[in-house]
């Protein structure tokens, strides 16, 4: 468990407002992995938060605002070994969050990687929650816990995945929380672990459609 000095559960937050202009995709992506680096994360840990960051920004700037210069809105939170992300736009929502969820399902087949966003996040970070509703936005939150080893092994947590969605509300709206739970999420993940590249994993991701 991650202390501070006084020896108390480390937290910590912070939050960003920005142009959802697709030029501050990277400051958005740079800015979380730079506030991520308290809890002393491997590079592939940064890596990993960083396209799930890149691709809920990029639904948000493509999907929620359909180009149009809006606000987005990033919530970071530290506790203890446990780092939450949030992106939120108010965009135009999205009608049916499980649907939408599915890998390759788009509303933007001309857009490259059409279809694919909610499954990278889930593949590089623990649990994924989408909240939505049409006409009041999106808000996608995504947690990553930040393993050191001990004596006795990791730090007494294990990764849990469930068998089936759980679904909640948000204001009424629709929504989806899942923690690796779908079958394609679990082959990205089993490619993940076995040491591949992220190019290398999208690409046999593409072939197996």
């Amino acid at each position: 468990m991650f202390n501070d000095s006084e020896g108390e559960i480390m937290q910590n937050n912070m939050k960003l407002e920005f142009d959802s202009r697709s030029c501050n995709e990277g400051f958005a992506r740079v800015a979380v992995a730079a506030f991520m680096t308290q809890l002393n994360p491997t590079l592939e840990e940064v890596a990993d938060v960083k396209t799930a960051v890149s691709e809920a920004v990029t639904n948000a700037i493509i999907h929620g605002y359909e180009g149009r210069t809006e606000t987005i809105v990033i919530r970071c939170r530290i506790e203890g070994e446990v780092l939450t992300v949030e992106v939120e736009d108010k965009g135009k929502g999205i009608a049916d969050v499980k649907l939408a969820m599915e890998p390759l399902f788009t509303t933007k087949a001309e857009c490259d990687r059409a279809g694919m966003g909610f499954s990278f996040m889930e593949a590089f970070m623990d649990s994924l929650e989408v909240h939505s509703a049409p006409g009041q936005g999106t808000l996608v939150r995504m947690t990553k816990r930040i393993l050191r080893p001990t004596a006795d092994g990791p730090s007494g947590y294990q990764r849990q995945k469930t068998e089936a969605d759980r679904h909640s509300t948000w204001g009424g709206s629709e929504a989806l929380s899942r923690e690796k739970g779908s079958e394609k999420t679990e082959e990205m993940i089993r490619m993940k672990e076995g040491g591949r590249t992220k190019e290398g994993k999208i690409e046999e991701i593409y072939r197996k459609e």
